[in-house]
């Protein structure tokens, strides 16, 4: 005997081995032999054989009109027996009989499942409501198939171009577009990027990688909404100091600036005067809040994202002609020796005397000029509005730092490549389309202005980090363990030394207009300033405080996707500059090698690196004469042919690869990666 059986949604038939009471073995036409539930037996025959009789009763199930068997069926609860004899005939056979239960249950939206071969009908209401849920889906499917069909044969509807970047970055999986995206990926064998690119959807390279960063870290957009700066309530002394800044010429967040005095008298004061939004910024306002989710200011060529709205910024800015509310740390040395004697921190007013720019001075501020005061430039050259005694003191002091750091940390910082600059002609700072004419500039790492602005921030971050510890306030610090490689650059609430950097502690402190870590720490450095010995229960943030450390997971992720993101673009632009200018050969420097892959190069003139084929013994430091491929705009890809050998190994006898890390601090210029089009953003080391 054979017997037809529910188990798991799915209707089997086997032949009955055994039967009990409550149930029976029963073994399948594979050979699988189950135990099954008596209730879940729906029918038992001898004849035909169960794959007849399933074959049958499907062909037979396909012709029942769900309309009239709904018309016929039972108001109350069925079974699929009954529905046969009312449908059929009253002596309605054993196929026809599977058939009305085959029927009965695919079309839930006419029949309610009431248990193992029972039913109950569903109301007129439900099943119009259900017909109509079903028309759509048949059309939803017919307009997906029909989309992915012309994605195939390379044309992008207009609704999947709508929702390019959604599709891309964000997907709602059960969105139509995506399905026909995907669809249309199966069925041609290509990636859905490739596929999109083929099809024209996507028309700006540029707007790809924006959009991109944008969904992953700006969904609900970069404005902000309207705020009012809060004013500085504090009744602020006025500092004798005349401070000066330092900056490129695009720059508006002015965090920072120094000042010089008592010259000539043995004693020299040096101010580090840092802008002091944390006095009127509390923890938790709408303010903070906002800081609090972007946690720094976004550098890309061209244009930034500001961590704080530009109101709110050119209220704290230490702008020229101004007496700026600032946090000033003075620092006194023997004029002769330049030994540090004593170190002060005030919460005052400063005087801001002029806003100095780099790219207007550093080709005047130059060594010579600092160390001969006889040298001078030509009559067109318009000296710098900071006296030149105090900025050769500055030169001297910093030089004087760096040699003092470079013995803590065992060899002395070399910068053998330059920083590269960005400016991209016509864009004003606006955002960027992606067709500008971008112009790539070089400043040599190490440079006076840099060198002092570097190591006065260096002295301050390294300062305050100590004088906090002393005092018990938590901080959030920055440290590292030791310059072997791999050894990381690491944030803590603990003050512990930073062997990049060559001090015994480090806590940025310095840029709090653009990174929200400095302005946590100045809210615990006002704290020591206005209350000393007392200040770790005056601090806002206390030891071992959750907060600290939930500050630092979030910095630490935005950090390294912000200077992700500038790295990308800065790739883009360089292949830009590569198209604009026709640049199909260039020269370039290997750096790392792998075996059995290509050797990675880095362009001698341009912040660009590369894998160069038909090169794979090439040394580390050995000088190429490479062609250039075809480049990637989605994937930034391009590669190098090996054409010469220029040297094979490097003249200087250094590592060519050795280069700090993206969050590395062992250099007192900016790091390579995080130097702006036009505006150069607060670096670890430089902090400015």
């Amino acid at each position: 005997m054979y017997a037809l059986f529910e188990d798991a949604g799915k209707f089997q038939t086997g032949r009955i081995l055994s039967e009990a009471e409550s149930s029976a073995q029963i073994e399948l036409e594979s050979g699988k032999r189950v135990k099954v539930k008596a209730a879940h037996i729906l029918i038992k025959f001898d004849k035909p054989s169960p794959a007849d009789l399933m074959r049958e009763a499907q062909a037979v199930s396909a012709t029942i009109e769900l309309d009239l068997a709904w018309e016929f069926a039972p108001e109350d609860e069925f079974g699929f027996a009954d529905l046969a004899r009312e449908y059929f005939s009253a002596q309605a056979t054993l196929t026809e009989q599977t058939a009305a239960l085959l029927r009965l249950f695919d079309a839930p939206h006419y029949f309610r499942r009431a248990g193992k071969g029972r039913f109950k009908k569903a109301s007129a209401d439900v099943i119009q409501q259900a017909l109509a849920g079903i028309e759509k889906k048949k059309q939803l499917q017919a307009q997906i198939e029909a989309w992915a069909a012309e994605l195939a044969q390379g044309t992008c509807p207009a609704p999947i171009q709508t929702q390019l970047y959604k599709i891309l970055f964000r997907p709602d999986k059960n969105a139509p577009e995506y399905k026909a995206v995907v669809d249309a990926a199966r069925a041609t064998q290509t990636a859905p990027l490739a596929l999109l690119q083929r099809a024209g959807a996507i028309t700006s390279a540029y707007q790809f990688h924006w959009q991109r960063f944008l969904f992953d870290n700006f969904p609900k957009g970069t404005g902000f909404p309207a705020l009012q700066a809060p004013a500085i309530a504090d009744e602020l002394p006025l500092s004798t100091a005349q401070a000066y800044s330092i900056d490129d010429s695009q720059t508006t967040e002015i965090d920072d600036a120094l000042s010089v005095q008592g010259l000539g008298t043995g004693t020299v004061t040096l101010g580090i005067h840092i802008a002091a939004p944390a006095l009127a910024l509390k923890p938790g306002s709408p303010i903070d809040q906002l800081g609090r989710n972007r946690l720094s200011t976004v550098y890309m060529p061209g244009y930034k994202i500001t961590m704080l709205p530009d109101e709110v910024v050119q209220t704290y800015t230490l702008q020229e002609g101004r007496d700026c509310p600032a946090v000033s740390l003075y620092v006194t040395f023997d004029e002769a020796t330049l030994a540090q004697q004593s170190t002060t921190t005030r919460v005052e007013r400063v005087a801001i005397a002029a806003n100095l720019r780099h790219d207007q001075l550093d080709a005047i501020v130059t060594e010579t000029w600092l160390k001969d005061s006889g040298f001078s430039h030509s009559v067109d050259v318009q000296e710098p509005a900071m006296p030149r005694a105090q900025l050769a003191f500055l030169f001297r002091l910093a030089q004087h730092l760096k040699a003092q750091r470079e013995v803590v940390r065992g060899k002395p910082e070399t910068f053998n490549r330059p920083d590269y600059n960005f400016r991209l002609v016509g864009n004003e700072g606006a955002e960027p389309q992606g067709f500008e004419h971008v112009q790539i500039s070089t400043r040599q790492r190490g440079a006076p202005l840099d060198l002092m602005v570097a190591e006065a921030m260096i002295l301050a971050n390294s300062t305050w980090g100590n004088w906090m510890a002393e005092l018990g306030v938590p901080g959030i610090y920055r440290s590292q363990a030791s310059l072997l490689p791999g050894v990381k650059v690491r944030m803590g609430t603990k003050a512990l030394p930073h062997a990049g950097i060559g001090v015994p502690s480090y806590a940025w402190s310095t840029s709090p207009l653009r990174r929200y870590t400095d302005l946590v720490n100045q809210w615990q450095i006002i704290a020591c300033a206005k209350h000393g010995s007392t200040a770790a229960l005056a601090a806002p943030f206390k030891p071992k405080d959750a907060e600290l450390f939930s500050i630092i997971s979030a910095f630490d992720g935005a950090y390294s996707a912000n200077n992700g993101y500038q790295s990308g673009m800065e790739r883009f632009w360089t292949l830009q500059y590569l198209k604009q200018n026709n640049i199909t050969e260039l020269t370039a420097t290997v750096f790392k090698t792998f075996p059995g892959h290509p050797p990675m190069a880095r362009a001698d003139t341009l912040p660009l690196v590369f894998p160069v084929m038909s090169a794979g013994d090439a040394p580390r430091g050995a000088r190429l004469q490479v062609r250039l491929s075809d480049m990637d705009d989605i994937t930034l890809d391009i590669t190098g042919h090996l054409l010469n050998v220029l040297e094979a190994d490097d003249p200087m006898g250094t590592d060519a690869s050795e280069v700090p890390e993206e969050d590395d601090d062992n250099a007192a210029g900016p790091i390579a990666i995080a130097v702006d089009v036009n505006e150069a953003p607060s670096t670890e080391a430089s902090g400015s």
